[in-house]
């Protein structure tokens, strides 16, 4: 008699919990922007939560939730208030203010790449409010232990022209970190800034921030060459990724 009331009382208790044991099956977190807008279609553009490792690698990115999907923003350079000429291991986790300029870190963006294909979308505007774009159909990183080494192909000109592919298949390089593929000179300390640098750079978006043209220092600034030529540091700058669209 008593096992016949405690099974009853057993069943009542697992019919009360069961709709909290559905929703938390059905909780998973984000690892990115799309996975954010896929959970709530209604999602403004901003900053939010994303899990790239797991459930203890909580960062805050900015999401661009545009017309044409959702971008997660990894780089962002919009106002010269976050120092970009820093170490390998600041560069590894990330650093700045997602709701400002910041970098997202080489580890989260490696396992992001790992995990799903993704595109990658270059904006950029320049002191006299032109605007344009660079996107690429693939890109990826290695892991550390391979140096970040970049991967990215699929070139489609928004009118800034093709400044990535350059560094395709070079390893990330910071100032105390030299991997770049000039033998006479360490290209981060010679740029101020920290890149997949080749001898040295077509495009250098973590460099100082400047205003317009300046050549009193050459080739320091945040530049992409090919649409603005040498020694024109552009005003913003935002590299994003997305999954390819099937």
């Amino acid at each position: 008699m008593k096992t016949s009331v405690l099974f009853q009382l057993l069943s009542f208790v697992l019919l009360l919990l069961a709709p909290l044991l559905i929703s938390c099956q059905q909780l998973v977190l984000p690892l990115d922007c799309s996975d954010i807008y896929n959970n709530d279609n209604s999602r403004p553009s901003g900053v939010y939560t994303i899990y790239p490792i797991g459930a203890t690698s909580a960062v805050q990115v900015y999401c661009d939730m545009d017309s044409e999907g959702q971008w997660t923003v990894f780089q962002r350079r919009m106002d010269g208030t976050v120092n970009f000429y820093r170490g390998w291991d600041q560069y590894k986790t990330g650093f700045g203010i997602a709701a400002g300029e910041y970098w997202l870190g080489l580890e989260s963006l490696y396992h992001l790449t790992q995990r799903k294909r993704y595109e990658l979308l270059v904006d950029m505007e320049d002191f006299e409010g032109n605007k344009t774009f660079a996107r690429y159909s693939s890109f990826s990183i290695n892991a550390e232990s391979y140096g970040y080494t970049l991967h990215v192909s699929g070139f489609t000109d928004g009118g800034a022209g093709d400044s990535l592919s350059y560094h395709n298949g070079q390893k990330f390089s910071t100032f105390e970190k030299d991997q770049d593929s000039d033998d006479a000179r360490n290209c981060a300390r010679l740029r101020l800034g920290a890149f997949w640098y080749n001898k040295c750079f077509s495009t250098n978006p973590n460099g100082v921030y400047r205003w317009g043209a300046d050549n009193t220092i050459v080739n320091v600034g945040v530049e992409w060459i090919r649409w603005k030529g040498d020694g024109y540091s552009l005003k913003t700058i935002s590299m994003k990724i997305r999954p390819v669209l099937k």
